[in-house]
C-alpha cells in the first residue's frame, strides 16, 4: 500500500499524511504507557507500519527515558534511509538518566540533548527535531538559534516546536523557518484551533501535526469504566478521565461509534480520517499490528461536507471534554 504522500511545511519535508506515535512502546521508569510494553511487537509494528507505508515515526528523549529511541534504532537496525524520524528534547534530564521535570531550553542544553539522541537513535542525523515544551525562562529566539545551528551542521535536518502559542511560533520562525508544530489535537481537544494556532501556521506555511488524536484512547471506543485502565496507567490522573466528565465523554464516543458503523468503519478511524481531512498530520501512537493497520486503513475513508458537519455537531469547538493533563502538566503548556 502506498499512503498519500504531503509536504510538512514549506520547508521542504515530504511525508505520508499519517505517522507512528512510539510513546507506548516503553514503559517510563517503573510505570507502563498505554498497559504493558511488549519490545518484540512493538518492532513488529514499527515494521509493519513500514510496509504499509507507514515510516513517519515519531519519539522524544522523555520516553523511558531513551529506552523509546533506543527501541526504534533497533527496528530500523540498517534500514535508517527508509524512515523519517522525528524526535523531541526540552524535558530535562540530568547525567544520571533522572528526569529533573524542569524545562531546559538553553543553547548548551539543545547541544547535549540532539548528541544524546543522535547516539540513542544510532544515527548521524534527526528529520525533524523538536521542543517538547517552551522553556519560559528562556527565550525561545535562543533555544531556536541553538538549533538552527544543528541543521547548519547537518545533525538535523528540520526542526519544529510542541504546544506553543501563535506569539511563540512567530517569534521562533524569524530565527529559523518552522516546519511543523505539534500539539494534542483531536475531536476532543480542539484548543489549537481555538487559540487561533492553526490559522497561523497556514498563514506562515508550518504544518501541523496532531498527538493523541484519539482522545488518548477515548475515542477508540474501548473504555467504558475508569476500571478498562491499569491500577499505574497514567490517564488515571487526566480530567478527562474522572468522573467529571468521563459519562459524559462515555455518551459522545457512542454518538461517534453510530456515524462510524453507518460507514462501516470503526470510531478511531473516523476520529482519523476527520484530522486527516483539514490537511493535519496525525500520529496516533499504538505498539501493536492490528491497530497500525487499522490506523493506515483509515487514510481510504473519504469524508464529505456533510460529514465533516455531522462529526463536529456531536462534538463542537468550545465543547468541554475536561483537560488533556493534570494542573503541574497544563501549567507547562505555552
Amino acid at each position: 500500500m502506498n499512503l498519500n504522500q504531503i509536504k510538512l511545511g514549506s520547508q521542504g519535508l515530504t511525508i505520508p499524511n499519517i505517522g507512528l506515535g512510539c510513546m507506548g512502546m516503553t514503559g517510563f521508569e517503573d510505570a507502563h504507557m498505554y498497559g504493558e510494553a511488549d519490545e518484540k511487537e512493538a518492532i513488529a509494528t514499527i515494521h509493519r507500519s513500514l510496509e504499509l507505508g507507514g515510516n513517519f515515526l515519531d519519539t522524544a528523549d522523555l520516553y523511558g527515558p531513551f529506552k523509546n529511541e533506543q527501541l526504534i534504532a533497533k527496528a530500523m537496525g540498517n534500514s535508517r534511509d527508509q524512515y523519517i524520524i522525528a524526535t523531541k528534547f526540552g524535558w530535562e534530564i540530568d547525567d544520571h538518566d533522572q528526569v529533573t521535570w524542569a524545562i531546559n531550553g538553553t543553547k548548551d542544553y539543545v547541544k547535549k540533548a540532539v548528541e544524546r539522541s543522535l547516539k540513542n537513535l544510532k544515527t548521524d542525523y534527526i528529520d525533524l527535531y523538536y521542543m517538547h515544551r517552551l522553556d519560559k525562562n528562556t527565550p525561545v529566539e535562543e533555544t531556536v538559534g541553538a538549533m538552527s545551528d544543528l541543521v547548519k551542521e547537518g545533525k538535523v535536518r528540520y526542526i519544529g516546536l510542541s504546544e506553543v502559542s501563535s506569539e511563540t511560533v512567530r517569534k521562533a520562525h524569524t530565527i529559523h523557518p518552522l516546519t511543523a508544530v505539534q500539539s494534542e489535537y483531536s475531536l476532543f481537544e480542539r484548543t489549537a484551533e481555538q487559540k487561533g494556532v492553526l490559522a497561523t501556521l497556514k498563514e506562515l506555511g508550518i504544518g501541523f501535526v496532531a498527538y493523541s488524536p484519539l482522545g488518548r484512547g477515548f475515542l477508540s471506543g474501548q473504555i467504558r469504566s475508569i476500571n478498562d485502565l491499569p491500577e499505574n496507567d497514567f490517564r488515571r490522573a487526566i480530567p478527562r478521565f474522572q468522573e467529571a466528565y468521563f459519562n459524559k465523554n462515555i455518551e459522545l464516543v457512542k454518538a461517534i461509534e453510530s456515524m462510524a458503523a453507518e460507514k462501516s468503519v470503526t470510531s478511531s478511524q473516523l476520529a482519523l480520517a476527520w484530522i486527516i481531512s483539514k490537511g493535519i498530520v496525525p500520529i496516533p501512537g499504538t505498539k501493536r499490528r492490528k491497530y497500525v493497520e487499522q490506523n493506515i486503513d483509515a487514510t481510504k475513508i473519504h469524508l464529505q461536507e456533510a460529514d465533516l458537519l455531522k462529526l463536529e455537531s456531536i462534538v463542537p469547538l468550545g465543547t468541554d471534554t475536561g483537560a488533556p493533563y493534570d494542573e503541574f502538566s497544563m501549567g507547562l503548556l505555552d
